[in-house]
């Protein structure tokens, strides 16, 4: 009994006794947001009064609409901000030049596709990519996947930090020491809870502060460095590729998709109230969630745009281009550009925790989002949080106390943690593709076949893209007969998985089942 109390106690709205007691299962159903946190996108009277069968068409272009429903997108933009991005950025720039420009503009286009695919599904159905997933598959698919997920949080969340730690280091004049960092960042968690109860509009201007931070951040960079507007153009028009650049390429294609940043938009767009029952309410929703999205997604391709020119202008082709990253960009820049308007050293560091913050409390809100949907746990929100943030601060203060930002090791552990993220992509985006092609999910929002076939060339793509990447960190950095032959082993049970979750929804594994099921 004293269990069930603590329980109750830790359920939003919790300890209401027997009236709490008598509530349908419904209620203790996860959801991503309570109908009273939800942000009413209503104008006028006639929106709540409008029929979806009189008026099966999506409303007329209404701006304020517009504004109502600006704010998932930019959070979900902050993902292609992150630490890791702006790393993949400089050093593209700096060992590359402009030729890479084309490809951040391609990946920024496939990361627009999957984020789109994520907000339709979200807006169609009602639920967020975790919650359906475990409504589609069995309960051991389903832990596979949550654990997968958490542990690509996990990843991103130490580079996060331990970039928002550096940019703390380098303000503070190196007063305050790495694991120091790591400390005042896991903070950020009380700051989130405390806009949360203000209201789901207060916390997304919040987002907006950071995103235009870092934005003045990096363009004022961009000024002082004055990178050339022609190689810049040239850049982004003309493919280019070479034998040297290729791990570089590598790197900008696999840190723009990021596997919790396509749970956590599924999620964000039912912070608004849509009645889902009226098509015309959901063609509008996803509408304007496209809109507002793809001006979020412009806005970071300027933000890394301006990283990769800034230190294409000013290290490519010299000596400190091999040796360039998070940890000295910052004394590089001053070094080469001094104190023209402010130390540029600052204005990086700026940007850097901007970025670092703003993506650590977006990978809380992912956490929480990711583990109520597949473990279908209600917690109050403190709770959920801690729980959340604890999964990532505590290895995170591990890497802050054991290696140094300037110490070899921490490349190949940033290496590490870029092929870990890299092999969870799979598991974010063929169960997306499954579900929105699923007319039994979707109803009539089911994608298109054009659309569908686009979107699994796109997740091959990046399939592929990453499988380099895992290759090239095992034949480099993997020493070992027995660590090699158990990597090998667990690869064998991995690709099994990516196969499964493919298949499953084929006839040819219908009678694969059946056929089982007869013999048996």
């Amino acid at each position: 009994m004293a269990s069930r109390d603590l329980a109750e106690s830790l359920l939003p709205g919790g300890g209401g006794g027997a009236a709490a007691a008598s509530a349908s299962h419904d209620e203790y159903e996860e959801r991503a947001y309570d109908s009273d946190d939800k942000v009413s996108i209503s104008i006028s009277d006639s929106d709540d009064d409008a029929d979806g069968s009189a008026a099966p068409s999506r409303p007329p272009f209404s701006w304020r609409k517009l504004w109502r429903f600006t704010g998932p997108g930019f959070l979900m933009c902050i993902a292609f901000l992150d630490p890791g991005n702006l790393e993949g950025d400089l050093q593209a720039g700096a060992a590359a030049g402009y030729q890479l420009l084309w490809l951040l503009l391609w990946a920024t286009v496939m990361g627009a596709l999957v984020q789109l695919l994520s907000a339709r599904l979200g807006v169609a159905t009602g639920k967020h990519l975790a919650e359906l997933c475990r409504e589609e598959y069995p309960p051991w698919a389903t832990r596979a996947l949550w654990a997968m997920t958490e542990l690509a949080l996990v990843g991103a969340d130490i580079q996060e930090v331990i970039g928002s730690a550096i940019a703390i280091k380098i303000l503070s004049g190196g007063t305050v020491p790495l694991w120091g960092g790591v400390v005042i960042t896991a903070l950020d968690c009380f700051i989130f809870l405390f806009l949360e109860n203000y209201g789901v509009r207060k916390l997304e201007a919040f987002f907006a502060v950071l995103i235009a931070t870092m934005a003045l951040s990096f363009a004022v960079m961009f000024g002082e460095t004055k990178p050339s507007g022609k190689e810049l153009l040239i850049g982004l028009v003309v493919p280019k590729l070479s034998s040297k650049t290729i791990k570089q390429a590598v790197g900008i294609v696999g840190c723009i998709i990021m596997p919790h940043n396509v749970f956590l938009h599924s999620a964000l767009v039912q912070s608004r109230k849509i009645d889902t029952n009226k098509k015309s309410r959901v063609q509008e929703a996803v509408y304007y969630y496209n809109i507002e999205s793809i001006l979020a997604l412009i806005v970071s391709f300027f933000i890394n745009i301006c990283v990769t020119t800034v230190f294409a202008k000013g290290f490519y082709g010299s000596e400190q281009a091999g040796n360039i990253g998070l940890e000295n960009a910052g004394q590089y820049l001053q070094e080469k550009y001094g104190t023209a308007f402010f130390p540029i050293l600052y204005i990086w560091a700026i940007g850097l925790l901007a970025s670092g913050q703003s993506s650590t409390i977006t990978g809380t809100y992912a956490g929480q989002f990711v583990m109520g949907g597949f473990l279908n746990l209600r917690l109050k929100k403190w709770l959920r949080a801690m729980i959340t943030r604890s999964f990532a601060i505590i290895p995170t203060m591990i890497v802050a106390l054991f290696f140094d930002t300037e110490d070899p090791t921490m490349d190949i552990l940033n290496e590490a943690l870029n092929v870990l993220q890299s092999i969870q992509i799979p598991f974010a985006l063929i169960p997306l593709i499954t579900l929105v092609s699923k007319e039994q999910v979707m109803g009539s929002f089911v994608v298109g076949p054009i659309t569908k076939v686009i979107s699994w060339i796109v997740t091959i793509f990046l399939m592929l893209i990453n499988g380099y990447l895992i290759v090239s960190f095992y034949i480099t950095d993997i020493r070992g007969a027995v660590l090699r032959s158990s990597l090998c082993i667990v690869l064998v049970v991995y690709l099994a998985f990516i196969v499964y979750l493919i298949v499953r929804n084929t006839s040819l594994y219908s009678r694969l089942c059946s056929s089982m099921a007869k013999r048996s």
